[in-house]
């Protein structure tokens, strides 16, 4: 089979959506499939590239407008290269970049959405843009032949903007690494991996270590960096909070399988790929209610309330103070892990691909 699939963004671009395009890319590969990501060309990389992993990778010539995290980009000659690639089928990640919704409303080939994020994602001033935004996605959204959903949690709202149930289906975000978690103690610090944005929810997290006697190491970058730092200041939790910015694949690996737990207090989050990432080590994740997250995380971790940092003190309390609760939701964590592995979720994936090829 022919595949193309689409993002404005890829590597060196590492997001939860990139991660999973690259595995699953891989797998299908190793399969005999011809993969090729087609993405936009961000600073210092060719515009062809053959991937050691099997697939290929085809970037359009960009530009960046650095207002947000990804920051937005707009790409030319994207349906002329759709076209030149004649890929038996299509799969489309994203829906925040004009010149990719406009090249994929005008295709005629077989071709998939895949949505990632929830419907009017945002916080603040930046909610406005993204709900204008999906209320234009919608035209484009009615002309995919199918869409697949990361989490359940999506099915209702995209049910809601007119496409008929039997046109969606489920393929999760995986995982093809497992760590050898009898090799992982547990260390004496409390993590928080991801970007630092706004929809994170990591001011009430901050809130609610004012009553948490534990070290926090916080990785990460984004726009919220210099308000998070402020307000560590402001609460005088320098010696209680590490914020470690940007961290390598190897302090990442030591720092997921040392820490005591995860924590996650998302505003929006549909299916962090961290969290299942975070579980494979066999680490607890306390995380909020939001959107996909009790999905995701199912019966490896504690649920709190959004926005509730009292909530979320009491949750990292408990699992300080109950070391068996601990351990039992440590092994439930990898269990959960074990269901997002990559071989399984490119069959889910195989079974979209052929059923659309079929109708």
């Amino acid at each position: 089979m022919k595949i193309v699939d689409v993002n404005p963004f890829f590597y060196p671009y590492k997001g939860g959506i990139e991660h999973r395009m690259h595995k699953l890319a891989k797998e299908l590969a190793s399969r005999g499939h011809d993969v090729t990501i087609l993405t936009g060309q961000l600073p210092d990389t060719e515009l062809e590239e053959e991937s050691p992993d099997g697939y290929h990778i085809k970037r359009l010539p960009s530009k960046l407008y650095n207002v947000y995290n990804p920051p937005y980009i707009s790409s030319k000659g994207v349906l002329e290269a759709l076209n030149e690639l004649d890929a038996d089928i299509v799969n489309c990640n994203y829906r925040w970049a004009p010149s990719y919704n406009k090249a994929m409303r005008a295709y005629k080939g077989k071709k998939i959405y895949t949505c990632h994020n929830t419907w009017g994602e945002g916080c603040g001033w930046q909610k406005i843009p993204s709900s204008m935004n999906d209320r234009l996605f919608v035209r484009t959204l009615k002309t995919y032949d199918h869409v697949i959903i990361v989490t359940e949690f999506h099915r209702k709202s995209i049910v809601e903007h007119g496409i008929p149930d039997d046109k969606i289906s489920v393929v999760n975000v995986c995982m093809d690494r497992y760590p050898d978690i009898e090799n992982c103690p547990e260390g004496d610090f409390i993590l928080s991996l991801g970007r630092l944005v706004k929809v994170k929810g990591l001011e009430y997290l901050i809130e609610a270590m004012k009553d948490v006697d534990c070290k926090l190491v916080m990785c990460g970058t984004g726009p919220e960096e210099e308000n998070l730092k402020n307000l560590i200041r402001k609460n005088n939790l320098e010696d209680r909070i590490e914020m470690k910015g940007y961290v390598s694949e190897e302090e990442k690996f030591r720092l997921q399988s040392t820490c005591l737990f995860n924590v996650m207090p998302s505003i929006h989050d549909s299916c962090p790929t961290v969290a299942i990432e975070a579980m494979t080590y066999g680490r607890p994740i306390i995380h909020s209610d939001a959107d996909g997250l009790p999905y995701t995380v199912q019966s490896g971790g504690i649920e709190v309330k959004c926005r509730d940092s009292a909530g979320l003190a009491k949750a990292m309390n408990q699992l300080l103070d109950d070391t068996e609760l601990r351990r039992f939701l440590a092994v439930k964590a990898r269990e959960v892990s074990e269901t997002y592995n990559v071989h399984k979720v490119t069959d889910d994936l195989l079974s979209v691909f052929n059923k659309v090829l079929e109708e």
